[in-house]
């Protein structure tokens, strides 16, 4: 089984050599590695053609923001299994995308999940936050449940029958995404109770009054755009369910 990795990124300079090098030193698994650039003009695209002979596909050109850039890496993947790794974020171990894959191929499922550690932008050994996301049950989406994104790794054969990214939302439409995917599709899936990605964060924390108040919005709009209906406390359990993530930590590994 091969599994396609997109990274997108943009003027993303600092990082982006430590998230290829994440990819590139995996273990035990066959992988087609896509890079979509979005007309970067600082030094990304030098960094990234260092890497070109290991990268299977390379796209640079202006694009409609994150969504519409991983829309086209999902396009051409010829991967069995896609998975999205960040220009900020990358692989716990060389091990990861082994683990990911041995899940699929023993448990018969269409997606597979683990979870994500928030690191320091400048001290990636400094851990801000732990996201454990826990097995799922049917309905969890209704608690204000979802799963870490970059830690989340599905079949191609659900992007061909459900769609990709919903590109009319601005921050979301990986949340839709995964509602649309396991909430109203109920595909098939499988925890791997393990922090599989690690993610940088700046210093800066970008929570405000009027970010929740637009996040709060496009939350709702996911569940409308599925023909979906929250319960009453579903968009306000969301936020609230991420501030035990300041106070627990994964300690299972491969």
């Amino acid at each position: 089984m091969k599994i396609s990795i997109i990274t997108v990124c943009r003027n993303s300079q600092d990082t982006i050599e430590h998230s290829i090098r994440s990819v590139l030193s995996q273990v035990d698994a066959e992988i087609e590695f896509i890079v979509v650039d979005g007309g970067s003009t600082d030094a990304t695209l030098d960094i990234i053609r260092k890497y070109a002979d290991r990268i299977q596909r390379i796209i640079s050109e202006k694009d409609n923001g994150m969504y519409d850039a991983l829309n086209k890496g999902i396009a051409v993947a010829t991967g069995e299994v896609i998975g999205i790794l960040h220009s900020d974020d990358y692989y716990s171990s060389p091990a990861i995308l082994s683990g990911v894959l041995k899940a699929f191929a023993t448990s018969g499922i269409d997606a597979v999940y683990g979870d994500l550690q928030y690191v320091s932008k400048s001290d990636p050994d400094k851990i801000v936050r732990n996201w454990i996301a826990g097995p799922y049950t049917e309905g969890l989406f209704l608690k204000g449940w979802m799963p870490p994104h970059p830690a989340f790794f599905a079949k191609a054969d659900c992007y061909r029958k459900f769609g990709s990214f919903n590109t009319q939302f601005r921050t979301a439409a990986d949340y839709e995404l995964m509602l649309r995917f396991i909430h109203k599709h109920k595909i098939r899936l499988a925890y791997i109770p393990q922090v599989l990605v690690k993610m940088r964060v700046g210093g800066k924390s970008n929570v405000s009054i009027g970010n929740r108040i637009r996040a709060n919005r496009e939350d709702r709009l996911a569940w409308k755009v599925n023909g979906l209906s929250p319960n009453m406390f579903t968009l306000s359990m969301k936020p609230l369910s991420k501030l035990k993530q300041f106070f627990f930590s994964s300690k299972v590994h491969f």
